[in-house]
């Protein structure tokens, strides 16, 4: 036997119970569903959470608390450093510069956040969601610009 002839061993595979199909597939007068209640009817089904009609635990315990959840923003992070490698002098850096570099996915619509990690000595023009205030720093003294949210919305 070779290495890539691999096959389960006999008796691992085997086909599924189809319940419900007619005295023919051999489960008798039941249709393999056991007997009566709901689980036998056609369409019985129980939801999730569901318990026998008993007040279900998600309704019993009192809710609790706020969940930011629904409102967070998450934000894709990119580097000084990777900005470095990616960009050349004199560049504006902006969620289509960096999809067209491949940075960034094209299918995902996601906020962008500048971080001061690493060193950058070429002129960018930033124009991103949210800058850290040491990116900011670092991106000036190189010479470049950083332009805010609140700029780039009023300009429009």
């Amino acid at each position: 036997m070779s290495d890539f002839e691999l096959h389960a061993p006999y008796g691992a595979n085997r086909k599924p119970t189809r319940v419900g199909r007619g005295q023919g597939s051999g489960l008798g007068s039941t249709a393999g569903k056991g007997n009566k209640g709901q689980q036998s009817r056609s369409g019985g089904k129980v939801y999730v959470g569901f318990e026998g009609g008993q007040m279900p635990l998600y309704r019993r315990i009192a809710m609790r608390g706020f969940s930011n959840y629904p409102f967070k923003k998450e934000y894709v992070i990119f580097n000084l450093s990777d900005l470095e490698a990616k960009f050349a002098d004199g560049e504006t850096v902006n969620a289509e510069s960096l999809r067209s570099k491949g940075l960034l996915s094209k299918k995902v619509v996601s906020l962008v956040k500048v971080l001061g990690n690493g060193e950058i000595t070429k002129k960018l023009t930033v124009s991103v969601d949210k800058v850290s205030a040491s990116a900011k720093e670092k991106i000036e003294k190189a010479g470049g610009k950083v332009v805010s949210c609140d700029e780039k919305t009023s300009d429009k």
